[in-house]
């Protein structure tokens, strides 16, 4: 998909359309997660830092970022996808393998699919997507890339070819230009030893021998780096496999370090985490907390459960007992709550209020599906925690009041 997250953000909002948009965090510490061309034009990047990126442009339009918006965008894609053939391999949100071979007969040549499948993403989402065709997963990957716009050193915005085939006759030729830091598995670690011997592109690597190569990255990096620089690929299309945690982390603005900030974030993290796993119809039985303290040194610590949890108060338990015996004196940088060994939920009860025979800790879950209803309903900031109640824009209801309204910052 074309800038994504960005995307998504001026499809909802056509006033942003034209504008450099941004989505990530503003602070000195954030970080983007995307950028729309027009911000582009001024040097904007994903993964650039938020404090460069305000220099580059600072009228450029900032954006949280909404991640579950972004899910639910990225669920209608794969339901299109799935339109075309049941082999698809999710990389991320946006961005997908899809094995067609089997779709030929009934939906035409890889490249009137490639063709029709964008036209059908425009059409149902209001959106772009840029596809690549190809006999490996390596090829199409690096076509797709090639069929995007692009930002010419004029400043002005090419249109991409929206759809880039390479055919199997010429895939050295097409291959051997890009970067060797292209292929998957060449990091900056590897890149240093590659410049050993003045390897700058994906054809410089092919042209070394083999033996060369295992001896300075290893037999099996070195072999596999070789057989694709030769557009040997042979992983097929997997069909993406369930998550394996579920989680959420924010870097701050300024370091954390009262016990009472660090307790409301740990609230705020779990919750969050909660949600998603409820969500996504999944509990989990191990709880992980992440730490980055001011120097950077990152520490975690988990805690499994003897029952898996969806609830945010069971989590929330978990992590304020984990980060209890962590020493924050120093200050935080970063906190996260993750949960792991996903499964299904435990079964609930059939009615909200028929608690008779619930056993221990039914309680909770029964208040956490009456406050997901509610959410679903009036949005994620309409309840939450007690102890967020005032503190990240949760609204406030009031006995007599008939509807909901901004948060009031005396409640």
């Amino acid at each position: 998909m074309d800038a994504f997250f960005a995307s998504v953000e001026i499809r909802d909002d056509p006033s942003l359309a034209g504008k450099p948009v941004v989505v990530g965090g503003r602070g000195d510490r954030g970080v983007v997660a995307a950028a729309s061309y027009a911000a582009r034009v001024y040097g904007i990047r994903s993964a650039m830092a938020s404090a460069r990126a305000r220099r580059l442009c600072p009228h450029a339009v900032w954006l949280p970022g909404r991640y579950d918006r972004y899910t639910e965008v990225s669920r209608d894609l794969h339901e299109l996808f799935a339109e075309v053939t049941p082999l698809v391999e999710g990389i991320a949100l946006d961005e997908a393998f899809l094995d067609v071979a089997g779709a030929r007969r009934l939906l035409g040549s890889p490249v009137a699919i490639a063709i029709a499948l964008r036209a059908r993403i425009a059409d149902a989402l209001g959106l772009t997507a840029s596809v690549g065709v190809a006999r490996v997963k390596l090829l199409a990957k690096l076509a797709s890339e090639a069929a995007k716009p692009r930002v010419q050193p004029n400043g002005d915005v090419e249109e991409g070819a929206g759809v880039v085939v390479v055919d199997p006759a010429r895939e050295l030729e097409f291959l051997h230009p890009h970067p060797v830091r292209a292929l998957w598995g060449v990091g900056p670690a590897t890149q240093k030893r590659l410049d050993r011997y003045g390897i700058r592109t994906i054809g410089e690597l092919a042209a070394l021998p083999l033996e060369t190569v295992v001896s300075s990255l290893g037999p099996a990096l070195g072999r596999h780096l070789h057989d694709l620089a030769w557009a040997r690929d042979p992983r097929s299309v997997v069909p993406s496999q369930a998550a394996k945690s579920v989680g959420h982390e924010e870097t701050y603005a300024r370091d954390l370090a009262g016990a009472a900030e660090l307790s409301r974030e740990v609230v705020r993290l779990s919750d969050a985490v909660a949600t998603r796993l409820r969500r996504s119809g999944l509990a989990a039985r191990t709880v992980t907390l992440k730490v980055r303290f001011p120097d950077f040194r990152t520490i975690t610590r988990s805690r499994t459960l003897p029952d898996p949890t969806d609830v945010g108060h069971e989590v929330a338990g978990v992590a304020a007992a984990l980060l209890d015996a962590v020493d924050t004196s120093v200050g935080v940088r970063l906190l996260g709550v993750s949960c792991s060994h996903l499964g299904p939920p435990p079964a609930r009860q059939l009615e909200l209020l028929d608690t008779a025979g619930a056993a221990p800790g039914d309680p909770h879950r029964l208040a956490a599906d009456a406050i997901e209803g509610i959410r679903r309903r009036f949005g994620d900031d309409a309840v939450g925690p007690a102890a967020l109640a005032g503190a990240r824009g949760l609204r406030v209801k009031r006995k007599g009041d008939t509807q909901w309204g901004p948060r009031d910052e005396g409640a």
